[in-house]
C-alpha cells in the first residue's frame, strides 16, 4: 500500500488542509499585499477556526509581528491566489500583535481585545 501526498488529499473543492494555509498570502482591501498566514488556530473544545494569525514586517522571518486576525474576516479570493481582508496595512499595524520576542497570552481578555478591535463577533458566541 503506497501513500502519496497529492493536492487531492490536501485539497478538495470545499476543504483545505491546514498546511496548504499557511504561508498564503494576503491582501487588503486595496488588493496589495499585506502579509501572509502564518498559522491557523483553532479552538480545541468547538473546533472552530478562531484566529489566522497573519505576519508582515521584518525580514527573512526576523522581526516580524504576528497579528491574530479573526478568521471571519479572510476570503479566499481565485483571482488573486491569496486570502483578501477588508482592512489596510495602516489598520493591521495598529492591531493587537506579538513578536519573536514577546510572547501572547492566548486567554479570553485577548481574545476580546482582538474581536473588539476587528469590530466582528467573537468566534465562542457566534451561532
Amino acid at each position: 500500500m503506497t501513500t502519496t501526498n497529492t493536492l487531492e488529499s490536501r485539497e478538495t473543492t470545499t476543504l483545505i488542509g491546514s498546511d496548504k494555509v499557511e504561508g498564503t498570502a494576503v491582501y487588503g482591501a486595496d488588493e496589495k499585499k499585506i502579509g501572509k498566514l502564518e498559522r491557523v488556530m483553532l479552538d480545541k473544545a468547538s473546533g472552530k477556526v478562531a484566529y489566522a494569525v497573519l505576519s508582515f514586517g521584518g525580514f527573512l522571518g526576523m522581526g516580524e509581528d504576528y497579528y491574530p486576525t479573526p478568521w471571519s474576516l479572510l476570503k479566499y479570493d481565485t483571482k488573486l491566489g491569496g486570502y483578501r481582508a477588508s482592512l489596510t496595512k495602516d489598520q493591521l499595524e495598529k492591531a493587537p500583535k506579538y513578536s519573536q520576542s514577546t510572547s501572547w497570552n492566548w486567554n479570553r481578555d485577548n481574545d476580546r481585545r482582538v474581536y473588539d478591535y476587528y469590530k466582528t463577533q467573537p468566534y465562542w458566541s457566534a451561532v
